[in-house]
């Protein structure tokens, strides 16, 4: 499994690995079968995981590989999510909603939470991670945006823009190029199913005309 961690080719002066690149064209592909509100985003997320975790291992970088099983977790968790009888959309995708101010509270309470004990955990075993806080931010942040993709909630997407945010600069000082690059994509399509979700959950909750059928 070494070959994952080796390089793959180097594209504007940065060295991409086989690992950074083959894990998150995977992982971009899962944000977008999210966009199209398939169940496959969860198995494909979840390969994702998989992969970086091999590469995370292989490198002996426990912080960062211990991440993906949790992402990995909370991606079997979501294919349960969408797969236990949840309401569907005529063409069978999973329907999509705003969520309540108790539960963007609950959410934004969780991700702070959630990034002070990541971060001084971090803080305390530095073998966990280079950048203590940076890193906790966006690994409570994919985990708190993945459990609202999971409940169908439109701030998702907005939750993975705040990621994005720190992730790009983060994954370039780390010398995981490709994942920066990736991330900039994540950008653009987040924008795109944020758009997206956001019109569909805008004409779920429009009333229907008296007489239309249901």
């Amino acid at each position: 499994m070494n070959w994952l961690n080796s390089e793959a080719f180097t594209l504007f002066d940065q060295h991409i690995k086989w690992s950074d690149m083959i894990g998150n064209v995977i992982g971009l592909l899962g944000l977008a079968l999210g966009w199209r509100r398939s169940i496959w985003t969860w198995p494909v997320q979840f390969v994702s995981g998989l992969v970086l975790f091999a590469a995370f291992a292989t490198a002996h970088l426990s912080g960062s590989a211990g991440k993906q099983i949790v992402v990995m977790v909370v991606a079997a968790w979501g294919f349960w999510q969408w797969n236990r009888g949840r309401q569907r959309t005529q063409d069978g995708s999973v329907a999509v909603r705003f969520a309540t101010w108790r539960e963007r509270g609950a959410l934004a309470a969780a991700a702070a939470v959630g990034t002070l004990v990541v971060g001084a955990l971090f803080t305390a075993y530095p073998t966990l991670s280079w950048d203590p806080w940076p890193d906790a931010y966006i690994f409570v942040g994919t985990v708190v945006a993945m459990y609202a993709q999971a409940r169908g909630m439109v701030e998702f997407w907005f939750a993975w823009l705040l990621v994005d945010l720190v992730g790009v600069p983060l994954n370039f000082a780390n010398g995981f190029a490709f994942s920066g690059f990736v991330y900039v994509l994540y950008g653009a399509l987040v924008l795109w199913g944020l758009r997206d979700w956001w019109l569909r959950s805008r004409n779920a909750a429009r009333p229907l005309p008296e007489g239309a059928p249901a």
